[in-house]
């Protein structure tokens, strides 16, 4: 479970706890190097900034890099989430904001730390929530 914050004080108990199992369910499939369960995540339309800075746009854009990048990514390490914020923006549109930490494939944090803080912009779609665009921000441990 998360200690995360959510907004508004009166957003659906539901949506965010949803949210909280997409969250979970990107950690998963790159843990997994799940390149199909990890697109699924997406709206077709997405926009992906990765970790290294470079713009993904469409789900077609994204599969190329994700198979790319995904499968072996776990082979030496493994990573893991953190919700903080749940912003409901409108009933159909949110943003996760994550602490995200690379580890060891023992699951000790790497030395020295490997950070980031992913942002997620959600839109439901088809009964679900999607993610329309996303950006990892890294940083480092002083800079907390």
């Amino acid at each position: 479970m998360t200690n995360a914050t959510i907004s508004p004080i009166n957003a659906p108990y539901a949506d965010a706890m949803r949210l909280i199992e997409r969250v979970a369910e990107v950690e998963r499939t790159q843990r997994n190097e799940d390149v199909d369960g990890f697109l699924s995540l997406f709206d077709t339309d997405a926009v992906w900034i990765t970790g290294g800075g470079r713009r993904l746009v469409g789900r077609e854009a994204i599969a190329e890099f994700t198979g790319n990048v995904l499968p072996g990514s776990s082979a030496d390490g493994s990573v893991r989430y953190d919700i903080q914020h749940i912003r409901l923006i409108t009933p159909d549109v949110a943003l996760t904001s994550v602490d995200q930490e690379y580890l060891t494939a023992d699951g000790t944090p790497l030395s020295p730390r490997q950070l980031g803080r992913p942002s997620y912009v959600w839109v439901r779609a088809d009964g679900d929530w999607r993610i329309i665009s996303g950006q990892n921000t890294t940083f480092s441990d002083a800079s907390r």
